[in-house]
């Protein structure tokens, strides 16, 4: 079997145990204290509770599957594949809720799964570097940075769907770089452990790391799963994606007439993220 279909193989079980570990957190957030509780008594609670180390077990699972296939795949071809935890996260969630997933619901998820397939099928996205020079990271942070820092405090201020999206952009974008950054981590495996110790990406890694966990449970906190875990789950492959080529130098080949395709797929990416919002904007009123 080729690395690529093994990594696909990885990615898409990552997807399950990231999912699993997602309806988890968003359950315990939701019920670990009031919206207007300040985001450090919300951490405090969440910290001391164990439904939610639990899931992060569980999510813990799915980013070692994660890291394994970044090992053997590209960073376009594994985050691309993780979009579809939104299809296992729904009846999930719905489930633990005791309820059915509308059909509306189904529709727009299997459009958003059906877009990462052509994505991938006809982006045939290829391999680049495991890591970059700092001064190419510096750029990245004096653009992506600013952003950020916008949509965090938009999203503290916003209530309900509103800042569920804004907040769920903040965590998939750092859940984004995690993924880059990961690839360089593993890469340092087979140097040696003091050659992964020595490495500038593993710190970076970890800091990241916690950003993306506590901007993921304010997300959670704010609004229900259909409308955090979808801006997220297309937050993080797209910068993901955008990084692996500008930072790590991986690539699209469509050929000429696949760019179209690859046009239209992202359309629906993001008309179904924004219906899923909707959806629970509309229930939310309700």
């Amino acid at each position: 079997m080729a690395r690529a279909d093994i990594a696909a193989l990885l990615a898409l079980a990552a997807a399950v145990f990231v999912a699993a570990g997602d309806v988890l957190h968003q359950r315990r957030a939701q019920q670990a204290g009031e919206h207007h509780d300040s985001y450090l008594t919300l951490a405090l609670r969440l910290l001391r509770d164990r439904g939610w180390w639990v899931g992060s077990a569980v999510s813990a699972v799915g980013f070692a599957l994660q890291a394994a296939a970044l090992g053997l795949g590209s960073v376009l071809l594994v985050q691309a594949l993780l979009v579809t935890a939104l299809l296992f996260a729904l009846p999930l969630n719905a489930w633990a809720a005791h309820r059915r997933v509308s059909r509306s619901e189904w529709v727009w998820a299997v459009l958003l799964a059906a877009s990462v397939a052509v994505i991938i099928t006809v982006g045939n996205p290829t391999a680049g570097h495991a890591r970059a020079p700092w001064e190419t990271w510096t750029v990245v942070v004096a653009v992506l940075l600013p952003v950020l820092l916008v949509c965090a405090a938009a999203g503290s201020r916003a209530d309900g769907p509103v800042a569920a999206v804004l907040l769920g952009l903040v965590s998939g974008a750092l859940w984004g770089v995690f993924a880059v950054l990961t690839k360089g981590v593993v890469s340092r495996l087979g140097d040696g452990l003091w050659a992964v110790l020595g490495s500038p990406e593993l710190y970076v890694w970890a800091v990241v790391a916690v950003g993306g966990t506590a901007y993921q449970q304010f997300s959670f906190r704010a609004g229900s799963l259909t409308a955090s875990l979808p801006t997220m789950t297309i937050a993080e492959p797209v910068v993901a994606s955008v990084l692996g080529v500008v930072v790590l130098g991986e690539s699209l080949r469509p050929g000429d007439s696949g760019w179209f395709a690859l046009v239209v797929a992202a359309a629906v990416m993001v008309v179904a993220t924004a219906a899923l919002a909707r959806g629970e904007a509309a229930d939310s009123d309700g």
